[in-house]
């Protein structure tokens, strides 16, 4: 009795074993593939990016990023002001650009290539961007200090504060303020004020206004004078005369 109850246990552990063997032999499952790139998730999970988010809805910019990055090898670097940023532009702002102007706002706070913090050092300026040209109408620039990173648009002069994300293709920098690009909020430039008159020129003028010739001209005296010789010779002839029969 004793020896079944052993073999049966021996059976049950030589068959134990070889599911464990089996069981480790396995290889382990590779782990899921990631999720597409979601620009909003990626703001949204950062926080604080509230009005971005919704600009870049409403604009659809959002759309435009996410297929880029998903269907393309192309790289994307993003400045992204905070709702505080959002929140110290002037009243009304936002409100008096056009759908048009909206997306070139957005688009201005876009670098068509994937930019990282030490390629900042050494990047060439002016930066351009996904709203056009960059030496005219949407200047950017982009200056170091340190560690510190400063972009200037000729309307105002944001500091980098912080990396939101970055892996390799998209890189996503706060910024503490909105990037105003120069041709939708640069001041125009005055008139220019017409050239004085000089003295001179308008001596000349005046001189040129004032009448030398035709029927207003004052007459020659000398006209006059042979017709005075005339009267004065007859009234000496008729004094002669006169006194001869007075003889």
């Amino acid at each position: 009795m004793m020896n079944q109850i052993s073999s049966t246990l021996v059976f049950i552990s030589i068959v134990i074993l070889f599911q464990c063997k089996d069981t480790l032999a396995q290889p382990a499952s590779a782990p899921g593939p990631s999720g597409p790139t979601n620009i909003t998730k990626i703001l949204e999970k950062a926080g604080q990016f509230t009005t971005l988010m919704r600009l870049m809805k409403i604009t659809q910019i959002s759309d435009q990023i996410n297929g880029q990055l998903n269907n393309t090898q192309n790289g994307l670097s993003i400045f992204a002001p905070t709702d505080n940023a959002f929140s110290n532009l002037k009243a009304g702002t936002l409100n008096s650009l056009t759908d048009q102007q909206k997306v070139q706002l957005i688009q201005f706070h876009i670098v068509p290539s994937f930019v990282s913090m030490s390629q900042f050092q050494t990047i060439s300026n002016p930066v351009r961007t996904q709203a056009g040209d960059s030496s005219g109408q949407f200047p950017l620039n982009v200056t170091t200090s340190g560690n510190q990173v400063n972009v200037s648009t000729g309307v105002d002069d944001a500091t980098v504060a912080n990396t939101i994300y970055t892996d390799g293709q998209l890189a996503v920098y706060e910024v503490d303020k909105v990037l105003l690009p120069l041709s939708l909020f640069g001041s125009p430039a005055p008139a220019s004020a017409p050239a004085p008159t000089s003295g001179k020129d308008k001596k000349n003028s005046t001189a040129a206004d004032s009448p030398t010739s035709g029927d207003d001209a004052p007459s020659d005296s000398s006209d006059a004078a042979p017709g005075l010789r005339v009267h004065g010779m007859a009234a000496a002839f008729g004094a002669a005369i006169f006194a001869t029969f007075l003889l």
